[in-house]
């Protein structure tokens, strides 16, 4: 099998599982919405409570919480990608199911923050390039990392290597459908998803019909690439061309 081939079976393969799991599933749509209102209660709490001499915790607060919602997120799209259903249930679990392991990598991405930071300083006017190359390697290296987070048991150190080394053998049938579906998804919301932890898009509380319904269908959208790219991360981790080619004409 060449890699054409490969490339074409392993996105026809997603795209059928994709298809059947967001039909099954389609009322992840309405989570943005419950994490745009989480996200406002959340900087209300913390602003009220952590202020004075306790702002000093507000950081930390903030970054928990939404540790939180990541790992909510993140645990529907494990329940979808794995048992193709999501529950009430799994909902109010999903808040502390991948807490910890999410919020480790916040704790390493502050650390790096940190480095980069204090060599920036040495480096002068050429800190702003290293910054911005450091952002395009994790942009890149680390675009399948939440899909590594729910569906590898490991620790938030291991997930980032990982996902480094998932990019560096699998960087083709990676990149061409996820370069796709987010342009098309810039052309229908305006909006780059850029951040490797995006769980929704922005609303802007315009109730328009015409802004609602464009929410509703990019939120569709966004929802869509979401559950592709854990079955095409699943796929693409648990097999290599050889097996799939043999697969392939084992169903055929």
């Amino acid at each position: 099998m060449n890699l054409f081939e490969d490339i074409i079976l392993v996105n026809k393969s997603t795209f059928k599982k994709s298809i059947k799991s967001f039909s099954k599933n389609w009322f992840i749509i309405f989570t943005g919405i419950v994490y745009v209102l989480l996200n406002i209660a959340m900087i209300f709490l913390v602003s009220t409570l952590f202020s004075g001499i306790l702002s000093i915790l507000a950081g930390l607060m903030i970054a928990i919480v939404s540790s939180s919602l990541i790992s909510n997120y993140l645990y529907l799209l494990f329940n979808i990608v794995n048992y193709d259903r999501i529950t009430w249930d799994n909902f109010k679990e999903g808040f502390k199911y991948f807490l910890w392991k999410v919020y480790g990598i916040f704790f390493i991405a502050w650390i790096g923050s940190f480095v980069l930071s204090s060599i920036g300083g040495i480096l002068g006017t050429n800190a702003e390039i290293l910054s911005r190359v450091v952002s395009i390697v994790i942009i890149v290296g680390l675009n399948p990392l939440p899909e590594t987070i729910y569906q590898k048991y490991l620790s938030s150190g291991e997930s980032i290597r990982y996902a480094f080394e998932f990019m560096k053998d699998n960087w083709i049938n990676w990149v061409i459908p996820n370069v796709l579906f987010y342009f098309i998804l810039y052309l229908i919301t305006n909006t780059w998803a850029f951040s490797i932890f995006t769980t929704h898009l922005s609303f802007n509380f315009n109730f328009t019909l015409k802004d609602v319904g464009l929410y509703i269908l990019g939120q569709g959208l966004f929802s869509f690439i979401m559950i592709y790219r854990g079955h095409l991360f699943k796929l693409l981790s648990t097999s290599t061309p050889r097996k799939r080619m043999y697969m392939n004409k084992f169903y055929n």
